[in-house]
């Protein structure tokens, strides 16, 4: 490699060029220890801290750490020292919020630094100020929120240090990229696999041309040149770390102001799960505080490779200098061999253009993969003109080609087909068997045909070319001049002269051979019938691009490609210009888009799921799928026990309300049928029903019902309950986490007894039978005061806190106190109803009784709006006194139908059942999870209605609160499902649909142990 702007004349500091090899000082601990006590009058035990060129130590006095004890390394100047502590400060001044280790001056007016006389020679050594909270050192893995804070960190880094100047920013270190060709070519002859060298020098050689082409236009200043997850400080928020301070200002510089946010990205990739999609939470972070500009924008991805080539051949050079005695370099080979590979896993063409989108910066020419020439023959610049190419089946009518969609919103995947590995074919003969001459999947759309289940990361969903099916042969014809060039695996690759490269994969028979010279109509060869054939139109300098890309990769990859439907007919796809590409092609930036309109248009205190939610507009069983045609394990959806999807339950649906569809007060079959088949499944003397729409009009009606039977008006529930959000519901709803405010607003009808959780609750493990007694006491001192409740309302398994079974006996001694004073039993079924339980199809038979009335939901319409109220036919006809009653949809003739149509799938699909097979298979995998994770205090429930409890501490039970959440993001990322919840939200929320199956419980667990092991 050629043509590095650094170099090393007029340069005042260390030139690394200049001073050949630079071995990390060696001195022993307790002569440094020594110097010390002499130099600063401080006894400090040391312990040595990883560097790689210099030395260091962590001083602690009395126990508490009082500094690092920092050995320069002998080749570093005493301004180049003093350039590094202005800097410092310079950082400390301009944003105040961060923490900055300073050097520390030290007692009696002992100096900032000495230069002290060693065994090894002089040497400069500094106490530097400790920060607590520990750094992001090692390989666990860091959030989006905590890569957002590193881009956040270099953006005021870069904003304080813009117009920094010192004379000891004179330097040359081997960390400036600057120079970083040179330092290849100097270093790299020291590593010792041949196969490793090989491939950092040609990525760096290719990286520096990219480079080259920007560097003249790169701003410079002075940087801190080593912001990596070493070198920034965590401050612990109640269980999760984000950086918020900077130590080690040893390679302090003078370089390309990009190069800060370069460096700081490339050490995200060797963490556990990392990938070059990962750092783009630093990236808008950066641009937001310190706005990119397009150069810049085109040369951070070459940096990052650049980066990671000088850390693999340095890490080698210095290990073999130090003679393996420098643990610290020798520790990071493998890891800097990870952040290399990362770096170049996705070319720098592709990266670039995510970026480019993600920050919706338009780049210049000088930035494109293609040539002058190739950019001005294709003409996308911003008139964005389409190609000037003729046919490649002159004879094909456009009108005859049918246009495949197995996109998230085609019919054709309807019913879990997306699953079938042949639909794509099968949907091409079907089409091509019939009217069309021929079928085509489209560019760019992502296909959810190509996607899969259980899967920890994004699949290639996002097609870079059209899939072509012909019901005849074709004679396939050049669309504008070329050359016909060999093509990988037997491909068929035309270079156009227009810039363009054509390629085909499949069967093309008697295709002209490599070299020959085509012209616009020649021919290309004959397309055979009924065969895929796979088609491409790509920039002539793109590198080579898969068929089918992952989402998050879509921007970068489709920016290298153009439309091929335009040459079989088909309507030209407009390409979108860099500024609005995210918007048009991410699948993020959509989601995106989308909750924005939603917050504008929807009610503020109507939530979503996640701080940036996916996108979801289909789901299958226990399945959800993005629209880029991910899919999610869903484990927490107790609205839909049948799964997603369920093909039966919606064309029952479908065919009823292509009949009828009105209110419940007309004579029709359906809500007679679901009616009678709902009360059968309960105990006598449940035998009368009403029909509501929802679980808090079923819970708001069974007060009502209480109250018009017994005549009064109080009621008593349990603390920590949530029974729904009608004025009735939500006045015996006591849960803080679904209303702050809960305790301190309950009218003054509502009496509420302890919450009976025998995990964290006032009374614990054998303890927990004096709930019983308790509760039971209070109702009948209301009584006794004159105040006899009306009901006690309470959930039959306690599922708020996260599915924990009530004290055995509960219910039969508090719902005889009710019962005794004159009140009813009400049994909230909601969640826990409907077979959830595995063991039971009722909560309430898990513990022995019978109550007076029962409020159902949610299961019942598999997410139909349909709620009942199950009560004896002596207590429905008490209600009399309110009136008439009756629910618009609650009953409809399309509610009743679905609710049939649940009954049928419980009966038939053997629902109950795989509660609790699944559901025992997976409590098992879990308890055996929280003998190896101190994060997991418990797992509550029986059958599919399980809780996994955090807790900070096993004696105290602090909840784990921040942890839960930061879990459930992660497992979002890794293609989970799942949500916190009781008044701690500490608990994970493990409610999926009954239909979930073994294979769906273990990736689950498995992904889960994943997290807790590499962290969240």
């Amino acid at each position: 490699m050629h043509g590095s702007s650094g170099g090393t004349s007029g340069t005042a500091g260390f030139d690394f060029f200049g001073a050949g090899e630079l071995p990390a000082p060696h001195l022993p601990v307790a002569e440094v220890a020594q110097i010390v006590r002499a130099q600063w009058r401080l006894e400090a035990d040391l312990t040595p801290l990883g560097s790689q060129q210099d030395q260091n130590f962590l001083a602690r006095a009395g126990g508490e750490p009082v500094g690092v004890v920092k050995i320069t390394n002998p080749a570093f100047t005493s301004v180049e020292l003093e350039a590094q502590e202005l800097a410092a400060a310079r950082i400390a001044a301009a944003a105040p919020e961060l923490r900055i280790a300073t050097t520390t001056t030290g007692a009696h007016g002992v100096p900032r630094s000495v230069v002290a006389a060693t065994s090894e020679g002089p040497r400069s050594i500094r106490i530097i100020q400790f920060l607590d909270g520990g750094t992001l050192s090692g390989d666990g893995y860091l959030s989006p929120a905590v890569v957002r804070r590193l881009g956040e960190l270099a953006g005021h880094t870069s904003l304080a240090l813009a117009d920094f100047d010192h004379p000891g920013l004179d330097r040359v270190l081997q960390w400036d990229p600057q120079v970083a060709d040179r330092v290849v070519d100097f270093v790299a002859r020291h590593h010792p696999d041949a196969s490793r060298r090989r491939q950092v020098t040609d990525a760096a050689a290719a990286a520096w041309a990219r480079l080259a082409a920007v560097a003249s236009e790169l701003p410079r200043q002075a940087v801190h040149l080593d912001l990596t997850d070493d070198n920034v400080v965590c401050a612990p928020d109640r269980g999760v770390r984000l950086p918020d301070g900077l130590i080690d200002f040893g390679d302090v510089t003078r370089s390309w102001a990009v190069a800060e946010l370069a460096i700081s990205i490339s050490s995200v990739l060797h963490h556990a799960g990392a990938e070059p999609a990962s750092v783009l939470p630093a990236i808008r972070a950066f641009h937001d505080l310190r706005p990119l500009s397009p150069d810049e924008v085109a040369a951070i991805w070459p940096l990052v490779v650049l980066r990671g080539a000088v850390l693999v051949v340095s890490g080698e050079h210095q290990v073999q200098l130090d003679g393996g005695g420098n643990a610290y370099a020798a520790s990071g080979i493998e890891r800097e061999w990870r952040i290399f590979e990362q770096a170049t896993s996705v070319p720098t063409e592709v990266m670039t253009g995510v970026i480019a989108a993600q920050l919706g910066v338009e780049l210049h020419a000088r930035h494109d993969t293609r040539g002058a020439d190739e950019a001005r023959a294709v003409e996308l610049g911003d008139g964005r003109s389409r190609p000037p190419l003729g046919r490649l089946v002159p004879d094909l009518d456009a009108a005859a080609i049918e246009r495949l969609d197995v996109s998230v919103t085609g019919d054709a995947v309807d019913a879990g087909a997306w699953l079938d590995p042949r639909l794509d074919e099968d949907l091409a003969r079907a089409a091509t068997d019939g009217w069309a001459d021929a079928a085509v999947l489209p560019w760019r759309t992502p296909r959810l045909t190509a996607s899969r289940i259980h899967a920890a990361a994004s699949p290639a969903t996002v097609p870079t070319g059209i899939d072509a099916w012909f019901a005849e042969p074709q004679q396939l014809a050049a669309p504008g001049d070329g050359d016909v060039v060999a093509g990988a695996d037997g491909r068929l690759v035309v270079a156009l002269d227009a810039g363009l490269r054509l390629e085909f994969d499949g069967e093309v028979q008697d295709p002209p051979a490599p070299g020959t010279r085509v012209g616009a109509g020649d021919g290309l060869g004959i397309a055979a019938s009924g065969a895929r054939l796979r088609i491409r139109l790509l920039h002539a300098g793109a590198p080579p691009v898969p068929h089918l890309v992952r989402p998050e990769y879509a921007d970068g990859w489709l920016a290298l490609t153009v439309d091929p439907g335009p040459l079989l007919g088909l309507g030209w796809t407009e390409p979108a210009a860099a500024s609005d590409a995210a918007a048009a092609t991410s699948p993020a930036a959509d989601a995106a888009a989308l909750v924005a309109r939603r917050d504008r248009s929807l009610a503020e205190v109507q939530e979503h799921y996640y701080d940036a939610p996916p996108r979801i507009e289909r789901g299958w069983r226990e399945h959800l799928v993005g629209t880029d045609g991910r899919v999610f394990l869903d484990m927490v959806n107790n609205v839909t026990p049948l799964g997603h999807g369920h093909p039966k339950l919606a064309d029952a649906v479908s065919r009823q309300l292509r009949r009828l569809n009105t209110n419940s007060r007309f004579n029709y079959g359906a809500v007679v049928e679901f009616s009678e088949r709902l009360a059968s499944l309960a105990p006598d003397p449940l035998d009368t029903v009403f029909l509501v729409n929802s679980g808090s009009e079923a819970v708001d009606l069974a007060l009502r019902v209480a109250l018009a039977a017994t005549g009064r008006r109080d009621v008593v529930g349990v603390l920590e309950a949530y029974h729904g959000w009608t004025y009735g519901s939500d006045a015996v709803s006591t849960s803080i986490a679904d209303n702050p405010n809960a305790l301190a607003t309950r009218p003054d009808w509502v009496h509420a007894v302890d919450a009976p959780n025998p995990f964290r609750g006032v009374h614990r493990g054998a303890d927990a039978a004096r709930y019983a007694p308790e509760a039971a006491a209070r109702i009948q001192g209301l009584a006794a005061s004159g105040r006899p409740p009306a009901a006690f309302i309470a959930e039959t398994f306690f599922g708020n806190a996260g599915g924990i079974p009530l004290p055995d006996g509960y219910l039969a001694e508090v719902y005889a106190a009710v019962r005794e004073s004159g009140g009813l039993a009400i049994a909230d079924e909601v969640q826990a109803g409907y077979g959830r339980l595995g063991h039971w199809f009722w909560g309430f038979e898990q513990q022995g009784v019978v109550p007076d009335v029962v409020a159902v939901a949610k299961a019942a319409g598999n997410g139909y709006p349909l709620g009942a109220v199950i009560t004896s036919r002596e207590i429905a006809a008490r209600f009399r006194s309110q009136g008439y009653f009756f629910s618009s949809t609650g009953g409809s003739p399309a509610s009743s139908v679905a609710g049939l149509a649940v009954l049928d799938a419980f009966r038939d699909e053997r629902l109950q059942e795989n509660a609790a097979e699944v559901g025992g298979h997976l409590r098992r995998r879990l308890e055996e999870l929280a003998t190896r994770h101190p994060l997991i205090g418990a797992v509550h429930g029986l059958g599919l209605y399980l809780g996994v409890e955090f807790v900070r501490d096993h004696a105290t039970l602090e909840p784990a609160t921040e942890e839960t959440a930061a879990v459930c993001d992660r497992l979002l990322e890794l293609g989970i499902v799942m949500q916190p919840t009781g008044d701690h939200q500490n608990v994970l929320k493990t409610k999926p649909p009954l239909c979930l199956d073994r294979a769906s419980a273990d990736f689950f667990v498995d992904t889960l142990d994943r997290v807790l092991t590499e962290g969240w």
